[in-house]
């Protein structure tokens, strides 16, 4: 059984099934994250949806990419968590399934390609509580309690 994360399904709405690919990027201790250029306080684990006939893994180095400017290697999945909530950038409710990679920064490509993102390395402890959803905070603190594998 996949957990589930979030708000409660709400009836009466329709929700529309998305996949996406999130990672756990470690380096010395701290993780790359990424955060809305507008609102520093939305710290993120870099990633997002997958594109039709895209692979999981394709989707990841891409969305790592855009978001953070970081080309990464050694991916491997972790697991993944149900999210039902709502897609402002998409304007509809999300039945997201959100599968979780870790994987190495081998090294920066340049400044994020997806506008209005910025990239920010933070200590795995700290970086755990302050992720916006509390699926990636579930993941990021077993991985900073050495609880998944590195």
């Amino acid at each position: 059984m996949i957990p589930r994360y979030g708000e409660q399904v709400r009836r009466g709405l329709r929700y529309r099934h998305r996949a996406g690919v999130y990672a756990l990027l470690e380096r010395g201790g701290a993780l790359l994250l990424t955060c809305k250029a507008d609102d520093p306080d939305d710290i993120q684990l870099p990633g997002g949806g997958i594109d039709p006939g895209e692979s999981p893994l394709a989707a990841l180095h891409r969305e790592v990419l855009e978001e953070t400017g970081w080309r990464i290697g050694g991916a491997r999945r972790l697991g993944a968590f149900r999210r039902f909530v709502f897609m402002p950038d998409y304007d509809m409710w999300g039945e997201k399934l959100c599968h979780i990679y870790a994987a190495r920064p081998v090294r920066p490509h340049g400044a994020p390609t997806e506008p209005g993102h910025r990239a920010l390395w933070m200590p795995a402890q700290a970086a755990a509580p302050r992720l916006g959803n509390a699926g990636d905070r579930a993941f990021a603190q077993a991985y900073a309690q050495g609880r998944l594998p590195r």
